[in-house]
Formats: structure tokens, C-alpha cells, sequence
């Protein structure tokens, strides 16, 4: 038996990276998944031939995508146990050099799509709790919640706002069996990243950085979100789970 056995999950930016390795993980660990992201993105042939995922392109800062998305997973699947938001974007700009449209497209999809989803998965994810005693929302965050670099004023502020929207879902929804809990990936190596981690000048210095000496691969975040997405965190919510291979263990 998979430690998600039975269960239904939606999973966002599942085209690449984090997203598709957390899609195969939970669905080799026995859920059923619908895997999400843009309709200009690989998601309808990288899962293609695994029984366990189905595909669904969305841009999840659409006016009805978090309507779209949930009501997918209810008529393929039934029902919904785990909501699990990886999509996000990023940028790099100074502050005084910044533009609006720079701001909102990065807090837009990283902070205001994920609110719109979990408010519009909540009456599912409440349903399954009461059937079968729990529910899990999973969101990803970054180690740059809580620390900083040249830039990444947009990025930085909405990862910390995904820290402080999962926090309150993780109060409000504890009644209800439902637990909300953030996972902050350090430095990894995935499609938003190679561009920089491909230059081995650029990539030893992060490697040093970290206390395992190496990048971050998505299946190390996957089996983080694995975790809290399973049985084994019950008692676990609005708690930060820092992936990050000793990154931010130095100042």
C-alpha cells in the first residue's frame, strides 16, 4: 500500500520540475492525480500513459480557473483529499527599476492564484474530512520567505505571503480535520533555475553554500510535500518545512 493510497490530489505547475515530480511521486505512492499548469506548457504529454494522472491546462490566474480546476478533479475523480500548490513564477529587478506589471504577474501567480484555489477547494477538501477524518492543503514556498538577495523584492514578498496565507488556512480549517502546511525549497536545480545552475561558476558556488554540497533536486521537494500530503501529518500544520540541504544553516 502507497502512503497515499486512495487518495485524490491536485497538483499545479505539474508540467515540469517540483510539480511534475511531486504528480509522479504522489501518484507511485497510490493517489490519483490532476496534474496542472498552463495550456502553453507541457502538461498534456509529460504524464502521458500513467493511468494514475490526469492532465489539465490552466493558467491558475484565469477568473474561473480555480472554479475549473477543482470542479476537474470532483468529475474525473469524485472528490478531493490534497490540494497541493506548487505553480509559481519568478523575477529579478530592483526595487526602483521595478514596473507594476513585474509586481503583479509575480504576486499574482504566487500568492493571489494560490488564495483563489485553496478558497475555492476548501468546501471539497472539508467534505472528504468529514468522510474520511482528514484533508491536507500543501503549499510551496521558498527559503527566500524568509531571507533575501538582490531583486527579488516581488519573489521574496510573495513567498513570504504564502507563509502567512497558509498559517491562517492552517488556524481556520484545524476544526474541520484539515491541515495547511508550506514546504520551502532552498536551491534547486529544475526548469526555473538551469539557465543559472548550468553555469558551473554559478552552480559551484551554490553547491558550497549548502551543507550537502549539492543542488537541490524536485524530487527532494516532492518527497517533502509527500510527507505532509500523507497520513503520517496528522498532527502536523502550519508548520514550514525547510528543504534546503543546509542552505540556510550560515548567515
Amino acid at each position: 500500500m502507497g502512503r497515499l493510497a486512495g487518495k485524490i490530489a491536485i497538483v499545479t505547475g505539474a508540467a515540469s520540475g517540483i510539480g511534475e515530480a511531486s504528480a509522479r511521486l504522489f501518484a507511485e505512492e497510490g493517489a490519483q492525480v490532476l496534474a496542472v499548469d498552463r495550456p502553453d506548457s507541457a502538461i498534456d504529454t509529460v504524464h502521458a500513459g500513467n493511468g494514475s494522472i490526469e492532465a489539465f491546462a490552466a493558467d491558475i490566474t484565469g477568473e474561473d480557473a480555480p472554479k475549473k480546476i477543482v470542479a476537474a478533479a470532483l468529475g474525473r475523480f469524485g472528490a478531493l483529499d490534497i490540494l497541493f500548490n506548487n505553480a509559481g513564477v519568478s523575477g529579478r529587478a530592483f526595487v526602483e527599476e521595478m514596473t507594476d506589471e513585474m509586481w503583479d504577474r509575480v504576486n499574482g501567480v504566487n500568492v493571489r492564484g494560490m488564495f483563489r484555489l485553496c478558497r475555492e477547494a476548501i468546501p471539497a477538501l472539508k467534505a472528504r474530512a468529514r468522510e474520511k477524518g482528514r484533508a491536507r492543503i500543501v503549499n510551496t514556498a521558498s527559503v527566500m520567505a524568509f531571507d533575501t538577495d538582490y531583486g527579488l523584492a516581488a519573489y521574496c514578498a510573495s513567498k513570504a505571503g504564502v507563509g502567512g496565507l497558509t498559517r491562517t488556512l492552517a488556524l481556520e480549517l484545524g476544526k474541520f480535520n484539515i491541515t495547511a502546511n508550506y514546504v520551502c525549497p532552498g536551491a534547486i536545480y529544475s526548469g526555473m533555475t538551469r539557465t543559472n545552475f548550468d553555469k558551473p561558476e554559478i552552480r559551484e558556488v551554490w553547491e558550497k553554500k549548502a551543507a550537502l554540497r549539492r543542488l537541490g533536486q524536485p524530487i527532494d521537494i516532492a518527497r517533502g510535500a509527500l510527507l505532509l500530503a500523507s497520513d503520517e501529518a496528522d498532527f502536523i500544520t502550519g508548520h514550514e518545512l525547510v528543504v534546503d540541504g543546509g542552505l540556510t544553516l550560515r548567515t
